[in-house]
């Protein structure tokens, strides 16, 4: 029986951190990792596409397709509550 191997990707990040404060880049990230990617980057991968929903006057990430096809809606506004902060990842490349 054969087993798959997967190579990695290119895009491997090289560093983690954990935020201790909201902020835009923290709000991003969260909303990737709550549709089960870990970044844009992977989910650029994943879906296959260069366009991500975004809420015109702020820029937040509007809709997500999760990896099984459902999708994720966020409002307008800040979504990440503050006891999910330290939770959040963020990737260095």
């Amino acid at each position: 029986m054969a087993t798959a191997v997967r190579m990695p990707s290119a895009n491997q990040p090289k560093s983690m951190t954990r935020p201790t404060r909201w902020n835009e880049e923290v709000e991003e990230a969260y909303r990737f990792q709550i549709a089960g990617y870990r970044d844009e980057i992977e989910y650029r991968e994943v879906q296959k596409t260069d366009h991500v929903d975004r809420w015109p006057h702020n820029g937040y990430v509007k809709k997500l397709v999760r990896r099984d096809g459902c999708f994720y809606y966020y409002n307008r506004t800040r979504e990440c509550p503050d006891k999910q902060i330290n939770k959040t990842k963020l990737y260095e490349y």
